[in-house]
């Protein structure tokens, strides 16, 4: 679903309804990529804004570049699925980042966003 020049890319702008709000509220963030599964992390766990409102409405848009793709958002289970996501945002970012990503990759909350076809 995601093409390997649209994965490559710094950051997915992902949008999220404010569980007060309603109002659509959309944050800059690092991503990786699986199949039809879109992998981020948050290193604010699940206190950070933007996982407690896909907590309550998970369905979601991600812009890369021009594309906006929809998708609903969840926290990763502990297992391979979360040993996965910790291992593909480091893999992708340490190249291109100067600081130490392994604090962040041990204690962020990893989350997941099933992209929808179409």
């Amino acid at each position: 679903m995601i093409d390997a020049e649209l994965g490559d890319e710094d950051y997915c702008y992902l949008t999220t309804t404010g569980r007060i709000s309603g109002e659509p509220r959309q944050i800059e963030i690092w991503f990786a990529v699986e199949g039809d599964t879109l992998y981020m992390l948050s290193g604010g766990g699940d206190r950070s804004n933007w996982v407690r409102n896909l907590m309550r409405e998970p369905a979601v848009t991600v812009r890369i570049r021009d594309r906006t793709l929809h998708g609903r958002a969840r926290p990763v289970e502990p297992g391979t699925e979360d040993a996965l996501a910790r291992r593909l945002l480091p893999e992708k970012y340490a190249p291109r980042y100067s600081g130490d990503l392994e604090d962040w990759r041990r204690r962020a909350l990893p989350i997941a966003v099933d992209l929808q076809a179409g």
